[in-house]
């Protein structure tokens, strides 16, 4: 956004010279998204009512969220079937690190401070950012709200209580001030208190035939973050100050009429980040990234039926990045990127390696840019090395992995787009991979992804009818990925099993649609739809029965619909998921077969105003059929669960 002060109005002499007052404008540069990235704002992830970030995503297509259950459970995501650890999370601006098992916890991450959720198959089309952000397959951006100040005003205030099903108690709060005319800060808290407890079928061989309730899947979470915001000529920088703190019980898996688990996991998350972006002159533009992170866990089993488990685990990162953009000429641009990052894992495990690891990324790439078409290459080199106490470490890693992304408008008065990407990347082993006690194991190899994608984008505004907006956009993909290496629970949620695949092939097809509607002025009315068609097949060996089989937990057929209403004062929104069949292992035999599943969830909201101060009632209904479904086999997910919500603005 610019922060534009203009010049009085006054009466002048037409003739007459004047001295005027100069106007400063502040912005960043435009940039031209070659590949846009599906993405929601906040009006509409307000009126979806999801409860984490997690929630949201799951309504883009190509994406598999895997859900553990309940408020608590493990969130995690996986775009277009290239395994979790394919995909970056960014949030404002930085990248969201886990170097022990690579797996980040949308759950964690709430939306009543999110502003925006973007999604961007192979990267983000912009050359001006960090070397990290060329460095995955995919990307999830999450930008928090920033304050934003009409004339005379100096404070925003938001306080939001959320209740409902499972003993859910969720207060938060947002409060924005204004310090100066560039300066302001922000603070946002919530806690997240809840039993977990709900009813689920238990399948045995001839069916759903006992209904239990879910025990040991109560959380206890308290978010807080703090920022200051500010712009200079030109530029903009910020601060960021993260810290997250919760209990809670792992539930375990339902197998064999066991589900009564009592193993607990503590977390502490803690990061300050801060971001320093400048156009030095017309053609030169520096952005500046630092960041330190200490990441606390504290996992006990008390009752396993092998061993007592009571293990701590504590990760540190320290990370910088400098960016540089040279305007070479009005339409070709030079970008040039490097960053640091240090990781260190400590654990009290016998025989614990201790590791730390050192990567250094470097990208280099090229944007050109005309009416009608554009086009970014760049690459990036990806040098890591690695120490350890004990045992033996990895053996250290360079690798240069290239990306092309092109777009054409064929015609000059249609909005239609032809675009296509290419991008090889490269991701190595987590910590738990290479050095995990008894499991992990040095000489893994790191997984390589292949991408290739052809997509049409349409879109048209219309006045004088009802249909206001349309656009449709489709890619068609084909993905490879070798050495893949799968994670899937062991025993529990916290500890996993590595699986390396060998070669996988991804053929897919994404297909997202929006409409417009305005009646009559006073009703209008969004529609949202996804389809996903995806094939993922194991090819790594030609002798296995299961050569050629869908890989596990992804489905064929995916997709979800969103529908909102508005009329005055009054809000309806009404959405669909939907998961098609597939397999919990790797051959794909009548044992191992999963069944569709489908939720629906509906809210109603209304607005109120009592003199400047706004409120907002919901009211919404999750699951609204009582479908008995698992996400992940054997952890079953709510049925049919209710939550109100009332926010305040002042």
């Amino acid at each position: 956004m610019g922060l534009v002060q203009p010049v009085a109005a006054q009466e002048t002499d037409s003739v007459k010279a004047q001295n005027l007052r100069e106007v400063s404008v502040i912005a960043q540069r435009a940039t031209r998204e070659v590949t846009p990235g599906q993405k929601m704002q906040a009006k509409e992830l307000d009126r979806l009512g999801s409860h984490s970030v997690a929630d949201a995503i799951r309504f883009f297509s190509g994406v598999q969220v895997k859900d553990y259950g309940g408020i608590g459970g493990l969130k995690t995501v996986d775009v277009r079937s290239m395994g979790t650890n394919q995909t970056g999370v960014f949030y404002d601006g930085i990248q969201l690190g886990n170097a022990q098992n690579g797996q980040i916890d949308l759950g964690k991450f709430s939306l009543d401070n999110m502003e925006e959720i973007a999604l961007y198959n192979g990267q983000k089309s912009n050359i001006f950012q960090p070397a990290k952000d060329f460095g995955s397959a995919g990307a999830i951006y999450l930008t928090s709200l920033k304050p934003k100040f009409a004339d005379g005003e100096q404070v925003h205030l938001k306080g939001t209580v959320k209740t409902g099903s499972f003993g859910l108690f969720n207060p938060s709060l947002l409060w924005q001030q204004k310090i100066s005319p560039a300066i302001s800060t922000t603070l946002s808290t919530e806690w997240t208190h809840a039993n977990g407890q709900y009813k689920f079928r238990y399948r045995k061989k001839n069916g759903y035939d006992t209904t239990a309730t879910r025990k040991n899947s109560d959380i206890n979470a308290v978010r807080m973050e703090g920022g200051i915001n500010g712009t200079m000529r030109g530029g903009e920088w910020s601060t960021k100050l993260y810290y997250y703190n919760s209990e809670r019980g792992l539930p375990g898996f339902v197998v064999n009429g066991v589900f009564g688990h009592v193993d607990r996991q503590w977390d502490k998350n803690f990061f300050v980040q801060s971001s320093f972006r400048k156009d030095v002159t017309r053609r030169y533009s520096l952005l500046l990234n630092g960041k330190y992170a200490y990441d606390y866990t504290h996992y006990l089993a008390p009752d396993t039926a092998l061993l007592y488990i009571n293990n701590h685990y504590r990760q540190k990162e320290a990370y910088f990045s400098m960016a540089n953009q040279y305007a070479l000429t009005t339409w070709w641009d030079l970008g040039l990127s490097g960053d640091f990052q240090w990781n260190k894992l400590d654990a009290d495990l016998v025989n614990f390696s201790y590791p730390q690891r050192y990567t250094t990324l470097v990208a280099a790439a090229a944007s050109l840019h005309f009416n009608r078409f554009n086009a970014q290459a760049s690459l990036l080199g990806t040098f890591m090395n690695e120490e350890v106490k004990k045992n033996v470490a990895s053996k250290p890693k360079r690798e240069f992995t290239p990306a092309i992304f092109t777009s054409w408008q064929p015609f000059p008065k249609e909005d239609l787009r032809l675009r296509a990407f290419y991008k090889r990347i490269f991701r190595m082993p987590t910590f738990n991979d290479l050095y995990y006690t008894d499991i992990g194991n040095s000489n893994l190899k790191p997984e390589f992804a292949t991408q290739y994608n052809a997509g049409v984008t349409w879109s048209k505004t219309y006045t004088g009818i009802s249909l206001q907006e349309a656009g449709v956009e489709t890619d068609a993909y084909y993905n490879e990925v070798t050495q893949k290496i799968v994670a899937s629970p062991a025993s529990s949620q916290f500890r996993w099993m590595m699986i390396n695949l060998g070669l996988v092939q991804i053929r897919g097809l994404d297909v997202k649609a929006k409409a417009l509607w305005q009646v009559k002025k006073v009703v209008s009315i969004s529609t949202r739809l996804t389809y996903t068609y995806q094939k993922a097949q194991d090819f790594t060996d030609p002798t296995d029965s299961f050569y050629g089989d869908q890989i596990l937990y992804i489905p064929w057929h995916s997709g979800s619909l969103i529908v909102g209403g508005g009329y005055k004062k009054w809000d309806v929104n009404y959405s669909l998921l939907y998961t098609g069949e597939r397999y919990n292992g790797k051959a794909n035999i009548p044992e191992n077969y999963v069944q569709p599943w489908y939720t629906s969830d509906i809210s109603v909201s209304r607005q109120l105003r009592c003199k400047a101060t706004g409120i907002h009632l919901t009211a919404q209904v999750n699951n609204l059929f009582n479908q008995y479904y698992d996400v992940v086999l054997n952890y079953p997910m709510p049925g049919r669960n209710y939550k109100f919500i009332l926010s305040v603005n002042i």
